[in-house]
């Protein structure tokens, strides 16, 4: 699938004033004019500069540099182009997703500006944790970014946030997990160091964020494409507790957008597929796969309920499907259908890519894995080549699982249980397991948990562990998401390293509910 220019979409844009800006641009860089000297040529041949136009200057006039976006200095080209760019926020109305963005940016301001006030004082860790286990959220700004701004764009012709932005998220993403281990293996001094580096560049990537990317967004996106982007953004949340809920994609969808759900599409292009070769399209019309019969509604509920992810990928190197799970490893938004499987990767890891695929289609292979292998998460990531029955290449299927359960389970179940348990004479479930082992820890060295768990009864109280509760009553892991849905993250990955240092406090803040209200919740839970 070819893009479209850039251009196309900006069609008043004027191509010998925009190469001028980028000679002038590049000769300022070289030194070979000063900055009064750029600035007077600058006025003289350009006039007025908008922020979609040295977009445009850049996707269509310059060559693409590894790590370009890195190295562009933003403060340097705003000293240059004062006077004559025109900047300012937009103003927006409430919802829209390029306002959910520069919300972000402005908790993430104030964030930094803690990181500088406690720079200034001896190192207390706790403080410093519960500050970076808030900047840790900026990573679902980037992700968001990744999956549904950027994909928007590509089709727009504009490619460079992919091939370059991209980089600059992950390098920032990394920074925040990096700075934080010098602190846990306790390298303070050198903790201390890096806050300026973290300052500096996350101020530098959101200035390139509201000083191009988001204005020439704005240019390149229409209403109606801002509209359905919003329900994939709900699907991947916001950072800072910026923006709604995913139960609120139906109210979106209410103001003009869908409120379908996101396979949908997926079921109506092969109805239509099949319909266009005379078969029956309606959803509850069975068809004839190879071995048996299915209706449209019971595949796609197949692949809902798989207990791992697949995303497919066709001869042309084009995504064509993802499963859409609750239990997803890894965001995904129906932006990605449609778009070339290199554009949504970092380019970092593209190589990998190709040579997968190109392995695969030359017939060299027929599967590649990897693992991700983190203390309590074990992450299982298959590709594998699709062929037809006369051995040609038709596309690539991507399987992951979490498979941390799997790997600690033990000797043999051969006797029907619900237990979910990890051994096969043993009860309880993979967490309740760890929450024993956390619990004989805590006799010994933690006596901060409140709980009480005397004749059956446990008190719940703001510092009462997770653990805890769980152990009392390892239901609650089911009934939590009914009472918040950012509680569904339990049961991810992520949510089963943060269950051992998570109390009713923590899982306040991070659900947004009042303590009074989740204790009562909870309370309301154990009486059942």
């Amino acid at each position: 699938m070819n893009n479209e220019k850039m251009k196309n979409h900006l069609k008043n844009a004027d191509m010998d004033k925009l190469a001028a800006v980028i000679e002038i641009k590049k000769a300022y860089n070289d030194g070979k004019y000063n900055l009064e000297e750029a600035r007077k040529l600058l006025k003289e041949k350009v006039t007025t500069l908008t922020p979609e136009e040295i977009a445009l200057a850049e996707q269509e006039l310059t060559v693409e540099e590894d790590d370009e976006c890195r190295k562009e200095d933003i403060q340097k080209m705003m000293e240059l182009f004062d006077g004559i760019l025109v900047t300012g926020r937009p103003k927006l109305p409430d919802g829209h997703p390029i306002l959910r963005y520069f919300e972000e940016n402005d908790e993430m301001r104030k964030l930094l500006r803690s990181v500088e006030d406690l720079v200034q004082y001896p190192v207390i860790k706790n403080q410093w944790f519960e500050l970076y286990d808030k900047l840790k959220e900026f990573r679902i700004h980037l992700s968001r970014k990744q999956n549904q701004l950027y994909p928007v764009l590509e089709k727009k012709g504009f490619t460079r946030p992919t091939t370059t932005m991209w980089t600059l998220d992950d390098f920032i993403r990394d920074e925040i997990s990096e700075f934080r281990a010098l602190l846990e293996e306790g390298k303070e001094d050198e903790f201390i160091e890096k806050q300026t580096t973290l300052v500096y560049d996350v101020e530098d990537l959101m200035s390139k964020e509201e000083t191009i990317l988001y204005p020439t967004s704005l240019k390149l996106i229409n209403q109606e494409e801002f509209e359905d982007m919003k329900s994939g953004d709900l699907e991947i949340g916001f950072a800072f507790g910026v923006g709604g809920n995913k139960e609120e994609v139906k109210e979106v969808g209410s103001k003009g957008t869908s409120d379908k759900p996101v396979n949908e599409g997926f079921i109506n292009e092969l109805a239509g597929l099949l319909g266009k070769y005379g078969f029956a399209s309606g959803n509850d019309e069975e068809l004839d796969v190879t071995t048996g019969k299915l209706t449209l509604n019971q595949i796609n509920m197949i692949f809902q309920n798989l207990p791992l992810d697949i995303s497919f990928v066709d001869e042309n190197e084009i995504v064509k499907f993802y499963s859409d799970t609750d239990h997803r490893i890894f965001p995904r938004s129906k932006n990605v259908i449609g778009r070339d499987v290199k554009n949504c990767h970092p380019r970092k890891s593209v190589h990998l890519v190709e040579e997968i695929i190109e392995k695969f289609r030359n017939g060299e292979q027929d599967h590649a894995d990897f693992w991700i292998n983190k203390p309590g998460v074990f992450i299982y990531i298959y590709y594998a080549a699709v062929r037809d029955a006369g051995g040609n290449f038709k596309g690539v299927l991507e399987v992951m699982q979490d498979c941390t359960r799997i790997r600690n389970l033990q000797g043999s179940r051969t006797l029907l249980s619900w237990d979910g348990g990890l051994k096969g004479d043993a009860t309880g479930s993979d967490e309740e397991a760890q929450v024993a082992d956390a619990e004989k820890a805590d006799e010994k060295t933690d006596k901060t948990s409140e709980t009480v768990s005397v004749e059956g009864k446990i008190e719940v109280t703001p510092n009462t562990k997770l653990t805890d509760l769980l152990a009392f009553c390892p239901q609650l892991r089911e009934e939590l998401p009914k009472i918040n849905s950012k509680f569904k993250m339990l049961n991810s990955p992520l949510g089963r390293v943060m269950i051992p240092r998570a109390t009713v406090r923590i899982m306040s803040e991070r659900s947004e509910m009042d303590t009074d209200e989740l204790i009562k919740a909870i309370k309301e839970v154990f009486e059942k």
